[in-house]
């Protein structure tokens, strides 16, 4: 296919999907990465298409919420973790999702399974697990935000504080050297502990990204999780943390099969 088709297809591929990974246009098209880069390098400057982490959209959704951005940013490390949480999760469990993107690609790897319960603050997470397999989904009150489309406030966190389940599933903004876990939000932060206390595992699901930054809000400690599952194994210092507090950290590397996970 010459490059002027192709990225005639590109254009038509964003336009339907809104967003798209390098990735996912490289195995469309069965060529490489870079030859896809290379395609959209003109589009780009020709203002076309905008590149964000890890892919590209329309111009026009710049000024979309950001929730619909960070869906698309580091989506295969997101997809990876994602899958890799779904396997912990058996039919019949309990567990809690926050709205996080991670937690909503983790929503759908969920979909397979059955007669879950689940409870949630997220409008998209109830909207892909409640008409499935025999699910029951609670679903939080309070103060619904226009980004995410996330319940937030003292409503949602006395709502999540009635419930005892198996899991509580939360994403974060940032974890520094020190194993701290972050968030940006201050009432996400606080639905991350009510879910957390509320739960028999606690997991933190959060790509590389993550690693060795920080954030507004100071949610918990290296103490405060049981398992992290990531895309990447953190910097030496931080597992060493992680360690000592005896959190299993779980690796799901983009785009492999299991045999490639690793727990360090």
């Amino acid at each position: 296919m010459f490059a002027t088709h192709r990225q005639n297809e590109i254009l038509r591929l964003v336009r339907a999907q809104q967003t798209c990974t390098i990735t996912d246009l490289a195995n469309t098209f069965a060529v490489s990465d870079e030859t896809i880069r290379r395609d959209l390098k003109p589009l780009v400057a020709e203002g076309l298409l905008v590149k964000v982490h890890g892919g590209i959209m329309l111009p026009a959704q710049l000024d979309e919420p950001p929730f619909r951005r960070r869906m698309v940013e580091q989506r295969d490390a997101k997809r990876a973790i994602a899958a890799r949480v779904a396997q912990l999760i058996r039919d019949g469990d309990s567990l809690m999702l926050d709205g996080g993107t991670t937690c909503v690609h983790i929503a759908q790897a969920l979909e397979s399974h059955a007669r879950l319960t689940v409870v949630t603050n997220s409008a998209e997470v109830a909207r892909l697990l409640a008409p499935r397999n025999e699910n029951r989904v609670l679903m939080a009150g309070g103060e619904l935000r226009a980004d995410d489309s996330s319940a937030v406030g003292e409503s949602a966190l006395a709502f999540f504080r009635q419930f005892h389940v198996r899991h509580a599933i939360v994403s974060v903004t940032a974890i520094d050297a020190k194993g701290r876990f972050m968030d940006a939000q201050p009432a996400d932060a606080a639905l991350a502990r009510a879910a957390f206390s509320q739960a028999e595992r606690r997991i933190v699901a959060a790509d590389h990204t993550k690693f060795g930054h920080s954030a507004l809000v100071h949610v918990f400690g290296a103490d405060g999780l049981d398992i992290l599952v990531t895309d990447a194994a953190p910097a030496a210092g931080l597992s060493k943390v992680l360690a000592a507090a005896g959190v299993d950290v779980i690796c799901a590397s983009p785009a492999t099969d299991d045999t490639n996970e690793e727990v360090v």
